[in-house]
């Protein structure tokens, strides 16, 4: 596979594998290689990543989508750990396969902390794990969903709760098949009252039938109660918060308004990207 990658040569993988056979060496084949400058750490762990069935990457000159989509191209780095470590969490605490628990909003406190950002990563480890997935931008105050992922918004959510649009406004992702994203469409001057419908509600209910995984982005909490909206149609939430940013009063005075209102409050995560 390194080979075929480009990073080593016939001859680099001859010499490794000799080394392995010497009596006093123990040393792993990535581990010699790196050692004599035959490759890096990271190329190595890329490798081990594809041939151990982990999760696969997109080829980023390939691909049109911004280097932001972190989780897609870059999975052995930090951050992509922290999003895999966040998804094994939901998958425990929410999405288990019991029936109703397919969707799940994320909000933060303040616009900045960097919600949209983890949901649309979190979305790409969702997908490379197999499960089809759905990212719903229902920020129709600012929204960023088709910025990330490089998509036409014209009619998006707001056109399909408002009757202007069917569901052929979810698009399917190139590179990542799993993966599908509902933009949010043109501003409205209404979005909680368009939210607050039941066409919301049904909305959520047809596509919990296709997909196993949908992630709804919300405004943040504190620019409007729509966060409060989505999370009870939802009926679960994940709070997102800003290192050195969020006071962890306001994520706590957060968790206890979601809670007093029904909804799963499935914790916190702090985003410092």
């Amino acid at each position: 596979m390194l080979v075929a990658a480009g990073v080593m040569t016939e001859a680099q993988v001859d010499r490794v594998l000799e080394l392995q056979r010497h009596p006093d060496e123990k040393g792993r084949f990535g581990e010699i290689s790196i050692r004599l400058g035959f490759a890096k750490k990271e190329q190595v762990d890329e490798v081990l990543a594809r041939q151990f069935g982990s999760a696969s990457e997109v080829d980023l000159s390939k691909s049109r989508l911004p280097a932001t989509i972190v989780t897609a191209f870059r999975n052995v780095l930090p951050f992509a750990e922290s999003i895999r470590a966040l998804r094994s969490q939901l998958m425990m605490r929410w999405f288990d396969g019991t029936p109703g628990q397919s969707t799940l909003a994320v909000t933060s406190v303040d616009r900045g902390d960097g919600k949209s950002f983890v949901t649309a990563n979190l979305a790409v480890a969702f997908s490379q794990l197999g499960e089809k997935t759905l990212v719903i931008d229902a920020d129709m105050r600012h929204p960023t969903q088709h910025e990330i992922f490089g998509l036409r918004n014209p009619l998006g959510l707001s056109g399909v709760l408002s009757g202007r649009a069917d569901l052929n406004e979810v698009r399917m992702i190139d590179g990542l098949g799993n993966l599908s994203v509902l933009p949010a469409g043109a501003l409205p001057p209404n979005p909680q009252e368009l939210l607050s419908r039941p066409e919301f509600g049904r909305l959520l209910n047809e596509m919990s039938s296709v997909f196993d995984v949908i992630l709804v982005d919300t405004p943040s909490a504190q620019e409007a109660s729509d966060a409060h909206v989505v999370a009870q149609r939802a009926r679960a939430v994940l709070m997102v918060g800003r290192k050195d940013k969020t006071r962890a009063a306001e994520i706590k005075q957060l968790g206890a308004v979601f809670s007093s209102s029904g909804v799963s409050v499935l914790g916190a995560t702090l985003n410092e990207y």
